[in-house]
């Protein structure tokens, strides 16, 4: 019997939906964070409920994905909301609950449109 306290993930939205198969469930509600990630394929924009981008669970989904480096950004999460209110709502919602972390978006040419790099914080880099 599966354990009360995980549930099956929606692979249509998960970063890593060929890993296994069940998510963690977090004991309290946290508002998801938006990360804008630079890879060596290009760039991500991502919603996540783990406590810090350099959480060691987020890392271990990062890397199953052959994400061992990278150079990231925090962004506003209503800047993120304003350019993708539809799916921001979906995204957000499918996390409640859970720490996990799904892409919101991967086209390049379109986050690269909807975040000005000057108005983004202090960079956050892995993996040396």
């Amino acid at each position: 019997m599966p354990d009360p306290q995980l549930r099956p993930r929606d692979p249509a939205n998960e970063i890593a939906h060929d890993m296994p198969t069940m998510t963690e469930t977090t004991t309290a509600a946290q508002a998801p964070r938006a990360y804008l990630i630079f890879t060596g394929s290009g760039p991500i924009l991502v919603l996540s409920t783990y406590p810090k981008l350099t959480d060691a669970r987020l890392i271990a989904k990062l890397r199953y994905k052959g994400i061992d480096k990278f150079l990231a950004y925090e962004v506003a999460r209503e800047a993120v909301h304003g350019a993708y209110p539809d799916s921001y709502d979906n995204v957000v919602e499918d996390l409640e609950g859970h720490e996990d972390i799904r892409v919101l978006d991967f086209n390049g040419h379109q986050i690269m449109a909807n975040f000005a790099l000057d108005s983004l914080g202090d960079p956050i880099k892995f993996g040396g």
